[in-house]
């Protein structure tokens, strides 16, 4: 399982890469996808929708199960990653280069680990 320490994570399993420009690019991590399993399908939000930290923005589906992704900020969805509608299975291959969406209007942050606090969080 690997973790980046140039991004930011949730307890509910999602990274969060802060841009220069003051977006926020979001996805979930290696741990989630592994637990999740294959992916196969992805519901993504629209540009323009209203996100808010801590509720769910789209969800992703498993031959396991189907599992909110929960936003960590809350803003304005800038972009949506289309790649994955007709991937989902890219999230498996490569989580930290599938994102799902970029956040712009940023007013609120959930509470973000580091990488170190959030393998620490994983490991229990």
């Amino acid at each position: 399982m690997a973790t980046l320490a140039n991004l930011k994570y949730t307890k509910s399993h999602e990274w969060v890469l802060e841009n220069a420009d003051g977006t926020v690019t979001v996805g979930i991590t290696d741990y989630a996808q592994q637990e999740l399993g294959d992916l196969v399908f992805v519901n993504l939000p629209q540009a323009g929708d209203d996100v808010t930290a801590g509720e769910a923005f789209g969800d992703v589906e498993s031959v396991k199960a189907v599992s909110d992704v929960v936003c960590p900020v809350s803003g304005v969805v800038a972009e949506v990653n289309e790649e994955l509608l007709d991937a989902p299975q890219l999230i498996n291959e490569t989580p930290y280069d599938a994102w799902m969406i970029k956040v712009e209007n940023v007013s609120e942050t959930e509470e973000l680990l580091s990488a170190e606090e959030y393998e620490a969080f994983i490991q229990g």
